[in-house]
């Protein structure tokens, strides 16, 4: 059963590495603008929204364009934080094949 000691280390190694992304994603902030500046989103890697800037002069414009434009800023931001937390995922779980697994 030396297959299993081996497996279970390699479960424990990447269990400590998931706890070190997570840190890392809440750590790394990400910020996105939407309508040349006038939107501004800092996410961090976990998707937790940290902070919403609007250009007052933005919010004197059409309703549906400041909505138009808050709303596209808000699904970037979601998306980029998404795009980083897989991509800084696969790199830490890609080290580990377990055995019957693709």
């Amino acid at each position: 059963m030396a297959g299993l000691g081996k497996l279970v280390k390699q479960a424990q190694k990447m269990q400590k590495g998931i706890e070190a992304l997570q840190t890392q994603l809440e750590a790394k902030e990400i910020e996105v603008t939407s309508g040349g500046g006038a939107v501004k989103i800092k996410i961090n890697g976990a998707g937790k929204f940290l902070s919403l800037t609007l250009d007052p002069e933005f919010l004197k414009e059409d309703t549906k364009l400041v909505s138009d434009t808050l709303l596209a800023a808000v699904q970037d931001a979601a998306k980029q934080a998404k795009e980083y937390h897989e991509a800084e995922m696969q790199k830490v779980t890609s080290a580990f094949q377990m055995p019957g697994m693709m």
